[in-house]
């Protein structure tokens, strides 16, 4: 996905292409983190071991934000909530916090990749996010057979 995202509609494409995207960076994050990212911790001076730590929360907590977007976009899709519902404030992308500038390049190449990926996923949700979303999907055939039947009845 590249920086036209957020001139896109919202296609159930798009949104499954991203959601991929963000499950298979958490898992790696949360790989790195959890096993190869503690040994290069550890070998870091204290003040940088405090913020390799803090940097590796703010990466989960972009992620699940990402994550829980795109998961509000399924529900659009499939017609679990309607567009007005996830437009509501609690329903936008979070707030992402900012990485620390100056920290990044005392730590490890490993946990600057994953920081840099999470910061660019949450930059282009984020355009999607402010941009809007496509219009109301069409109702699902079914969805209106039923709707007319119980109407009848």
């Amino acid at each position: 996905m590249d920086s036209d995202e957020a001139g896109l509609p919202l296609t159930p494409k798009l949104i499954g292409g991203l959601y991929t995207e963000a499950m298979l960076l958490a898992d790696e994050a949360r790989s790195y983190f959890d096993s190869a990212g503690r040994e290069e911790r550890d070998a870091l001076d204290p003040f940088a071991r405090v913020g390799f730590s803090c940097e590796s929360l703010k990466v989960t907590t972009r992620l699940m934000h990402v994550i829980a977007w795109l998961l509000t976009q399924r529900a659009v899709e499939s017609g679990e909530l309607s567009r007005a519902q996830a437009a509501a404030p609690s329903r936008r992308l979070g707030e992402g916090p900012e990485s620390d500038d100056a920290l990044l390049p005392r730590l490890p190449e490993a946990a600057r990749a994953l920081i840099e990926a999470s910061r660019d996923l949450f930059a282009r949700i984020q355009r999607l996010d402010e941009h809007g979303a496509a219009p109301e999907p069409a109702p699902s055939p079914a969805r209106s057979l039923l709707s007319r039947l119980e109407r009848s009845f």
